[in-house]
């Protein structure tokens, strides 16, 4: 048996709550602006991920128009902040529907770092920061998705194995449907069957 959901008849909001329940778990772009008026900004988005991979391009989608687009648009520049377990609290209160005059970083208590290529700064306690200049922009309905085009990544060497990001070492937190947040938790490591070495009759383990 399974219950069926028409998003015409069940209406935008509560079928965006369905599709947050069931597109899980969804990393977390933190991300940094800064206004014309040089206020920085940083905000949770968590409809994001890798765009490109020649040249490097990040996205992230503004559900609605939130200051993260409207500084990446007017300025052009942008840093995406992993945000690991130890800043699960400051990352949620960073959500907050602050004034735009009134900047994350002090509010919640976030050392700020200077970043490399770009203007808006990096969150100094997380392990990874992602510079980035605006691509491009694609209106979608009342969403907007946001390409940033990585032009320096700075990893902490904490987080390095043999010149490799660490999963266990990174411990990157996710969302998943209502308020509900998640860490990695098992970590399956298995490599892809080329087909030359496909075998016949394959069955999956455990099958």
């Amino acid at each position: 048996m399974r219950t069926d959901f028409d998003p015409t008849e069940l209406g935008a909001r509560a079928f965006y709550k369905l599709l947050n329940a069931v597109v899980v778990p969804r990393p977390i772009a933190w991300v940094s602006t800064t206004s014309a008026d040089g206020v920085d900004n940083l905000a949770p988005h968590s409809f994001f991920t890798v765009a490109c991979v020649d040249p490097p391009v990040v996205q992230f989608t503004s559900v609605g128009r939130k200051d993260s687009l409207t500084n990446a648009e007017d300025t052009g520049e942008l840093t995406v902040s992993l945000v690991p377990e130890w800043l699960f609290e400051e990352a949620n209160a960073t959500a907050t529907d602050f004034p735009r005059e009134r900047g994350e970083f002090a509010e919640v208590g976030l050392a700020k770092e200077p970043s490399a290529r770009v203007r808006p700064p990096r969150v100094a306690q997380s392990p990874v920061a992602l510079e980035c200049t605006l691509h491009s922009t694609v209106r979608l309905g009342d969403s907007t998705v946001v390409f940033g085009r990585v032009v320096h990544a700075a990893v902490s060497d904490d987080v390095l194995v043999d010149g490799h990001p660490a999963i266990d070492r990174l411990k990157p937190l996710a969302r998943l449907g209502r308020n509900e947040w998640s860490t990695i938790g098992q970590v399956l490591d298995k490599s892809r069957i080329r087909f030359s070495d496909w075998p016949e009759g394959y069955e999956p383990a455990g099958s």
